[in-house]
């Protein structure tokens, strides 16, 4: 069995990964991942680099933005990558986010199912109508579409 390289150039990296050349500059730049350089300035990125990419990537796509990841990376000791119980506690942390993104998500499939369907051409059977400015006294924002822990309302 041969052994694994300990070190990818950033055209393995993308490969493996499913990151985008640029998408790992910039997230370089950012500080979410790091590389070492060749005498000939070329990248290397540790073989671990693809676990932490896939635990950014996964972030991501729950809703997370970059400095919300990249806080939660600096937690991290030695800037490693995430291990199972890191997860644990860093999704523990993103739960009432998650739950408040989900409940607006919800909301907003529920309430304009058949707005989107119709184009607000009729107004009066609009749940999102607002006559005479009654939901001013929600806040800013359609309180309706909200998440219920924002000050949304059903």
């Amino acid at each position: 069995m041969s052994k694994l390289p300990e070190t990818l150039t950033i055209g393995e990296v993308a490969d493996r990964s499913g990151v985008p050349h640029t998408a790992l500059r910039f997230y370089e730049e950012r500080g979410l991942i790091a590389s070492e350089r060749t005498a000939g300035n070329q990248r290397r990125y540790p073989r671990a680099v693809l676990r932490r990419l896939a635990f950014i990537r996964t972030a991501q796509r729950v809703g997370l933005t970059l400095e919300e990841i990249h806080d939660a990376l600096e937690t991290l000791p030695e800037r490693r990558t995430p291990t199972k119980v890191d997860w644990a506690r860093l999704s523990k942390a993103w739960r009432g986010e998650l739950e408040a993104r989900i409940d607006s998500l919800q909301r907003l499939r529920d309430n304009l199912t058949s707005c989107i369907g119709c184009g607000c051409l009729s107004l009066k059977s609009c749940g999102l109508v607002n006559d005479d400015d009654r939901m001013s006294s929600f806040g800013p924002g359609a309180p309706r579409l909200k998440a219920s822990t924002e000050g949304g309302i059903s």
